[in-house]
């Protein structure tokens, strides 16, 4: 039944006229159908109130103002068009109301006085004209391009009166005016020219100005082109769409608590061919859009980086795309604040873009002079506001040093929370000075509770556990790994434990109240990154450089993962990183090649906790 449809068509045809009328020709002596038909239905009729000046209704109110003039001195003849106006419609409105036969009556006795009356008037009093009820203008119904007040006021006197009742609101409507034409002109200056490579510039120089005339047009259909890309894309990915919503593997119930990653969409750009994935985000407010950074985390090969956001509905082009000249390292997004992006670049600098901005550029950048690291920053992470409710965000670098920036009136102020020194390395120098060699720190991570809090994970591979408080102590030390830490991150459910990951090839488990690790995995390569999964505080995964993710549930094999599948087929490739939705039960791995693949989780890998 809901596969049939009933098509019906709208037509200009009044279903009420008769369609069988029938007339007799007494041309043809036989009675003919007649084929046309008023369609035409009046649904609405008023009868206005305009006199003919030739009618008699019209001399009779024109005797009528005549003779009062006459009447009255000079100085009280001047009548306002807003009581002539006012005695016209009451004497408009006594003829209506009068029977038909009255005034009949009365309008052939009128007649008759005024064909006696009709004498020509004084050489000395000019006749008064009547005033026309529809001869005026009414700014709200014109263009843009109104009359001038003065001209208006000077050829016609009465529609000025009416036009200055309301002058008050239009002085405020052409202050609006002008001040939105100054925002358009400010949004007209921010926009960025075109940047374009100096041998582009000699390929497409011609094309560009007829692409700037473009640009006005697309501006205004974007939204809908957007809208029909998503419908293609999800034509054509229809297939894949269909078991990211709906396919569950039935063979998890012969696999002995194993489970599996099935491949669903593949997101690539062009231009990021050449570049690592770096840094990969969901957003905390919208479900289906993720921001990845590239880069490079080789140092011969540096240059060029790029943010780009994905979103689910549409794999197969970003929905933002940001430049930067130095590769993108890590990024955030602020929880309560979902378009502002914090990232970290190679450079040593950090930055904030702004999503409901149309600029390329971000919003906020450090600089030399605001204190900008001086190694690449390797993680970024936003934190509550501050005291006077400024925006503020925390960086690790290899130079040592945990910076919080805080934005305070519209610049990115810096405060050192603490350098990371390590132990036993203070240098005699010979002039008697003393050097200490700063520790690099490679990641971070705040607690869910405990705001002062936080883990920060090195290059020698130790764990320091900080407070905001101390600038210049630890909390604790632990001996972590042999290589550097290349992620730590605290579980979202359970206060106590963190887990580490490094290049030895190791994933650590960790109480912070105790030295030695609670579980230790050594998964025969080194290990990229590592994370939580976020509907369960005991399955983690993991991926490692030889191209596998790997899949742990620790209430169900505290030995083994369950689930090592390859991700990336070719040797030259590694993965980089991974990343669980928030809500579905997907994750996202990004790869040295610059691409990102989502994978979906089987049955046996997202099991809840009772």
């Amino acid at each position: 039944e809901l596969k049939e449809e009933f098509t019906r068509f709208l037509t200009a045809n009044n279903p009420h006229a008769p369609k069988n009328i029938v007339r007799y020709s007494f041309k043809e002596g036989a009675y003919k159908p007649i084929s046309y038909v008023d369609q035409m239905a009046i649904h609405l009729s008023l009868n206005g109130n305009m006199i003919l000046k030739d009618s008699d209704e019209g001399r009779r109110q024109s005797i009528k103002l005549g003779t009062a003039v006459e009447k009255a001195p000079l100085e009280t003849s001047a009548v306002t068009s807003g009581e002539a106006e006012i005695k016209e419609e009451e004497s408009t409105g006594d003829t209506q109301a009068a029977g038909e036969e009255e005034a009949e009556e009365s309008r052939t006795a009128e007649v008759a006085e005024a064909a006696e009356a009709e004498e020509p008037p004084p050489p000395g009093v000019k006749e008064q004209k009547l005033a026309n009820q529809f001869n005026f203008i009414e700014r709200a119904s014109r263009t843009l391009n109104n009359p001038m007040r003065n001209r208006a006021c000077q050829s016609e006197p009465a529609p000025c009166e009416s036009f200055s009742a309301t002058a008050n609101q239009w002085e405020i409507y052409d202050a609006y005016v002008e001040e939105l034409q100054k925002m358009e002109r400010s949004k007209e200056k921010e926009k960025p020219k075109a940047q374009v490579a100096k041998r582009e510039e000699k390929k497409k120089g011609r094309k560009l100005n007829s692409l700037e005339s473009q640009s006005d047009d697309i501006t205004t259909i974007s939204k809908g082109i957007k809208i029909m890309e998503r419908m293609v894309n999800q034509n054509t990915f229809d297939d894949i769409a269909q078991d990211f919503k709906y396919f569950e593997d039935a063979s998890d119930e012969y696999r002995d608590q194993q489970g599996t990653l099935l491949p669903l969409w593949k997101f690539q750009y062009e231009k990021t061919k050449r570049l690592a994935v770096t840094a990969i985000s969901w957003n905390p407010k919208y479900k289906d859009l993720f921001a990845v950074g590239y880069g490079s985390y080789d140092f011969m090969k540096q240059g060029e980086g790029m943010l780009l956001l994905y979103t689910l509905k549409n794999p197969s082009f970003p929905e933002y795309v940001f430049s930067s000249e130095s590769g993108v390292m890590c990024l955030d997004f602020h929880n309560d604040r979902p378009y502002l992006v914090a990232v970290g670049f190679y450079d040593g600098n950090v930055a904030i873009y702004n999503l409901k901005k149309a600029t390329s550029q971000p919003s906020y950048k450090s600089s030399a002079k605001s204190g900008k690291h001086t190694e690449p920053v390797w993680q970024v992470k936003w934190q509550k506001d501050d005291m006077e409710n400024n925006l503020n965000f925390f960086s690790v670098s290899s130079d040592g040093r945990i910076v919080s920036w805080t934005l305070v009136k519209n610049e990115l102020v810096h405060t050192d929370v603490i350098k990371l020194s390590v132990e036993g390395t203070t240098m005699q120098e010979p002039e008697g000075l003393q050097l200490q060699t700063l520790g690099c720190g490679t990641s971070f991570d705040f607690h869910k509770k405990i705001d002062y809090l936080f883990l920060v994970g090195t290059e020698e591979g130790k764990i320091y556990k900080c407070s905001k408080c101390y600038s210049s102590q630890f909390l604790d030390v632990f001996e972590a790994h042999h290589m550097a830490v290349d992620s730590v991150s605290w579980n979202p459910y359970h206060l106590k434990v963190f887990i580490s990951c490094s290049s030895d090839w190791t994933v650590k488990i960790w109480d912070h109240t105790i030295k030695t690790p609670m579980f230790v995995y050594d998964l025969n390569s080194a290990v990229g990154d590592v994370a939580w999964a976020p509907y369960s505080s005991t399955v983690f995964a993991a991926v490692t450089t030889d191209g596998k993710a790997h899949v742990f549930d620790l209430s169900i094999n505290k030995y083994e993962a369950l689930c090592t599948q390859l991700v990336v087929a070719k040797k030259k490739n590694k993965i980089t990183h991974i990343q669980f939705n928030p809500v579905y039960p997907v994750v996202i791995i990004g790869d040295e090649r610059g691409h990102v693949t989502s994978l979906k989780l089987s049955p046996n890998l997202r099991k809840m906790p009772k």
